[in-house]
């Protein structure tokens, strides 16, 4: 069962995606195409992830909405029941990092923009073709949208809709309805 929302068509309303814990205690919902999707192979992102790094995507705070008890550590913020990883809400920059693999359904059509820290990557890893390779974290470190070489998904000529940032703020967004089916699944 697919947990991408939409209204009557798909064309009528950007995709919501909705996504939680391993326990089902947080849930959350992303609406729309990402600012950006990435790929970050350093130390933080292997530790944090027990993994080779992490795969991501960054929204506008105005297109996420969350409820359940988290627990925020070093800005990231994790279920307070099993401890899963979920998202990072950088309010000042009006941005939230989203663990992709804690969607409910694979992303698959999210393929990174950009990856990090590529001399800690894996060799027998190959590059993610057409992504922006950065030995560390990219010399423009600032909120995506703000960027002065932004990835092809944030150039405003290609953006439809309001300008990103003008939505409700994240605290008063309601949460679509759930599937019913809190948890991870195996698969």
């Amino acid at each position: 069962m697919a947990t991408t929302a939409s209204a009557s068509s798909p064309s009528s309303s950007p995709p919501t995606r909705l996504g939680g814990c391993a326990c089902g205690t947080v849930r959350f919902a992303v609406s729309g195409e990402p600012l950006l999707v990435g790929l970050c192979h350093c130390k933080a992102c292997r530790k944090e992830s027990g993994s080779i790094g992490t795969y991501y995507a960054i929204w506008d705070t105005a297109s996420f909405s969350t409820r359940g008890d988290t627990r925020t550590w070093e800005g990231r913020d994790f279920c307070a029941r099993c401890g899963s990883r979920l998202y990072a809400v950088r309010e000042d920059e009006r941005e939230v990092e989203v663990r992709l693999g804690s969607l409910d359904t694979a992303p698959l059509d999210l393929v990174p923009d950009e990856e990090l820290w590529v001399v800690r990557r894996e060799p027998w890893l190959a590059a993610v073709a057409q992504a922006g390779q950065h030995d560390k974290d990219p010399k423009d470190n600032r909120p995506v949208r703000e960027r002065t070489d932004p990835p092809p998904r944030t150039r405003e000529s290609d953006r439809e809709g309001p300008p990103v940032g003008t939505g409700t703020p994240v605290t008063a967004r309601p949460m679509p309805p759930s599937s019913g089916k809190g948890g991870a699944k195996k698969g």
